[in-house]
């Protein structure tokens, strides 16, 4: 019937929600945490140098996308995606509690404790994103059949709730962080987290079998006994891996350390690439990942430059943006934002509506040529942006229209890219992997946002302009994919 063609299933409105209340709680985080890091202590911060500060940032960032890697896998093998997506969001809410709780032992000065209580929260957050991340994205790919037309407006659907909780943290837990108490910003993040953590519970029946554990009959709709029981235990158990890793932190010599985490590092790599190698059969296949790798190295360089909102674009409107608006009050700089996220509200209805009106006239851009716009978009965001630090580095503060601009045009890039990257891992993915290929999605990003912390210092030794040189590199690889858009248009073998 035309109705099955048209009509998205009530559980992606389901699953809608559910990020919404999660990005709220993430974005409320993110739009505080440098801020938070680098405040006076007299102001409730930490008094942290910018560079410590954004690399304390880059690594958290980095963490939350690459432990998705192993959230897909487990969901893959073991847990399903639901039980996956309920003990990331119980951890998750355990993390930002806890944050709130580091900024109560300001007052005593216990500087340890609350160093202490920091790190377990974003090391809590990290964790639980893991498990949540890969998995809903997963699940809203489920509701569909591999090569449903639909499938890419209802990942851009999708990513409008990812982006209606991305613009109400920031004005609501920036706003109460930075103007009434740090920890009231992380507390409604945590409040949020929760509400999302209840709505997935009370609406799980919209979702019908999707998601459900591996070893579970294909009729079953619901979770048993067992599984909460799982679910609590997986909990409990992030928890004390947080507890210990930062106790092994304190108590191991830093070479010590390092070593583990490079060995880590190595065995998950090892892991992801056994499970890609067994999970993938035939030419067709393997062809169809090979082009998940490739467009995988480009959406490092996209975030590379895109998640500078959360560290330098973020000092820039605290710094050098005048903030006052019209003499009644002074706008929270972590309010910027918000405002990819508007865009996104307003313009992802457009491309949502123009990649189906595209497709039933046998002119929609395949993949590549898309992420090749949304490149070419974010090079000329930081052309903007580079115009407005050139400005304020005369001493002036500048028009926020500066970075307003400059979000504009990243929305519309992120709008080519993101949703329509989370689409393609489930379209070509091999069935059996699809969490973990998604999980090596996140680790590209993962990747990018570690770079987008780091760059900034790296670059200063070389005497290079951060935001010159991202324009250059995006540019320049725009013009790269989209001459090798035919091959991998070839290589997708007939999907689009």
């Amino acid at each position: 019937m035309e109705v099955k063609k048209t009509k998205h299933p009530s559980g992606l409105y389901t699953l809608f929600a559910t990020e919404f209340w999660e990005r709220f709680s993430y974005y409320g985080m993110r739009a505080l945490l440098v801020l938070y890091l680098t405040a006076e202590f007299s102001r409730g911060g930490f008094q942290m140098e910018r560079a410590e500060a954004l690399a304390i940032y880059g690594i958290f960032t980095g963490l939350v996308y690459l432990t998705p890697i192993f959230g897909g896998i487990l969901a893959d093998k073991i847990l399903g995606q639901r039980k996956a997506i309920f003990i990331g969001g119980i951890v998750m809410a355990l993390g930002q509690f806890a944050l709130m709780a580091s900024v109560s032992y300001n007052e005593g000065g216990n500087l340890d404790m609350r160093e202490f209580l920091m790190y377990c929260g974003l090391g809590l957050l990290i964790l639980g994103n893991g498990f949540f991340k890969p998995n809903i994205s997963t699940i809203v790919g489920g509701l569909y059949e591999q090569d449903d037309p639909r499938k890419d407006s209802a990942f851009t659907i999708f990513y409008m709730g990812i982006n209606l909780g991305a613009f109400f943290s920031p004005i609501v837990a920036g706003s109460l962080g930075e103007q009434v108490g740090w920890q009231f910003g992380y507390m409604s993040a945590g409040i949020g987290m929760v509400l999302g953590t209840i709505w997935f519970y009370a609406r799980r029946a919209s979702l019908q079998n999707v998601g459900m554990p591996p070893d579970r009959d294909e009729s079953a709709t619901d979770l048993i006994i067992k599984d909460w029981i799982d679910i609590i235990l997986y909990s409990i158990a992030c928890v004390l891996a947080v507890v210990g890793f930062i106790f092994l932190l304190n108590t191991t010599p830093e070479n010590i350390m390092d070593i583990i985490i490079i060995i880590a590092a190595i065995a998950a790599t090892l892991y992801l690439l056994i499970t890609i190698i067994s999970g993938t059969k035939g030419k067709t296949e393997w062809s169809r990942v090979l082009v998940i790798i490739v467009l995988a190295v480009f959406n490092v360089v996209f975030w590379s430059g895109f998640e500078q909102a959360g560290g330098t674009f973020n000092l820039f409107a605290e710094q050098n943006t005048n903030r006052d608006f019209f003499g009644l009050f002074e706008i929270a700089a972590s309010a910027f934002q918000a405002v990819n996220a508007i865009f996104i509200v307003i313009f992802a209805p457009i491309f949502s509506v123009l990649w189906l009106s595209l497709a039933k006239k046998n002119i929609n851009p395949r993949t590549p040529v898309k992420f090749s716009i949304g490149l070419f978009l974010l090079g000329l965001g930081f052309l903007v942006i580079a115009a407005g630090k050139d400005k304020a580095d005369t001493g002036m503060l500048v028009s926020p229209m500066w970075l307003v601009g400059t979000y504009l045009l990243h929305t519309l890039g992120e709008l080519c890219l993101s949703p329509v990257g989370l689409s393609m891992i489930t379209k070509l993915s091999p069935k059996k992997i699809v969490s973990a290929m998604m999980g090596l999605w996140m680790a590209s990003i993962a990747l990018g946002n570690y770079l987008a912390a780091t760059m900034e210092a790296i670059l200063l030794k070389y005497d290079f302009q951060l935001y010159p040189f991202i324009a250059t590199e995006a540019l320049v690889s725009a013009a790269i994919l989209l001459a090798l858009s035919p091959l991998l248009n070839k290589l997708m073998k007939g999907i689009h």
